[in-house]
């Protein structure tokens, strides 16, 4: 008995160094999603999230900012950049070469608030918020934006936006943190130019819209499938963090399904590309993200990620 206690334990043991060293495993994805007019030249976008940057990580600061030497046209940040009220120097020494490439971006909750210690088994209900919690300390999230918008990306709080990148106008719509429900969806503006369009507004390139949350709740998926968004970019899930081999994450720590916790997929039905579009889904890009709560750093069957989003034109 004891020996099989002893062995139990070594695995356990094994298994919490391996989900350790994964958490460190930052991953480069590469997806293709065909969403442009025919003849429109590719578009590369770069998806990061989920950051939970503490200012000791400096093998992730270093990392991030490698991403830049993939010259993407554009850089869109679905938020959770901190993990620590000292951590905004460290995010923008990140995110540094490419605050020079167009952007845009959301706020998480980590981004609001610094994380505290709490049940991890909360993870496991429907709903993982609880009027319960402790007080969280604020975090300078307006100071950050700010920060951002300075460089010249575009904020997505709340409202839309149009950025030109890679010869394409993305015509965003954005909402604030849905876990938080601070998210509350703008009204078209007048003169939008809506979604993705097969002629040259205004003697310019294609325009696609394009939904930006942080949260992938469902009440958001359907508000921007229904504002014509072609695809839609979102964090939060961290892929599950913790998944099982062949089985996939147990959670997405909101209401959408566990087979869209991370990756590419459509929404609400199957893949565009999957027969020929007849399903009418937008493209929905999930990231697995970059971190983890500084009281879990643990990551199973789920490397960090950033993507590297490659827009083509529809065949």
């Amino acid at each position: 008995m004891r020996r099989a206690v002893g062995i139990g334990a070594l695995g356990a043991a094994a298994g919490l160094g391996w989900a350790l060293l994964e958490a460190q495993a930052y991953t480069l994805r590469r997806v293709t999603a065909s969403v442009l007019p025919a003849g429109a030249p590719d578009v590369r976008v770069l998806h990061i999230s989920d950051l939970h940057l503490l200012p000791s990580q400096r093998r992730k600061v270093e990392w991030l900012r490698t991403l830049a030497d993939l010259r993407p046209d554009l850089v869109v940040n679905t938020g959770d950049n901190l993990a620590h009220r000292n951590s905004m120097p460290a995010v923008l020494e990140a995110l540094a070469p490419l605050l020079e490439v167009p952007g845009a971006f959301v706020m998480g909750s980590n981004d609001y608030y610094e994380p505290v210690l709490r049940n991890p088994a909360r993870y496991l209900r429907d709903d993982s918020r609880s009027p319960d919690a402790p007080v969280a300390p604020p975090l300078p999230a307006r100071a950050l934006g700010q920060a951002f918008s300075a460089a010249g990306w575009a904020d997505l709080t709340n409202t839309r936006a149009q950025v030109e990148a890679g010869g394409v106008t993305f015509s965003f719509v954005g909402v604030d943190d849905p876990h938080l429900e601070r998210d509350r969806y703008p009204a078209a503006d007048a003169g939008d130019p809506g979604g993705t369009m097969t002629g040259e507004p205004d003697g310019g390139g294609p325009v696609l819209r394009v939904g930006v949350t942080h949260a992938p709740y469902v009440r958001i998926l359907d508000a921007m499938h229904a504002d014509g968004c072609s695809l839609i970019l979102a964090g939060h899930t961290h892929g599950g963090q913790l998944c099982v081999p062949g089985y996939g994450a147990l959670v997405t720590n909101c209401d959408l399904d566990r087979g869209r916790a991370s990756g590419l997929h459509g929404w609400p039905g199957v893949r565009p590309d999957v027969d020929g579009g007849a399903s009418g889904s937008s493209w929905l890009h999930v990231s697995a993200g970059l971190g983890t709560s500084p009281f879990t750093p643990v990551r199973f069957a789920c490397r960090p990620e950033a993507t590297l989003l490659t827009l083509t034109a529809a065949r």
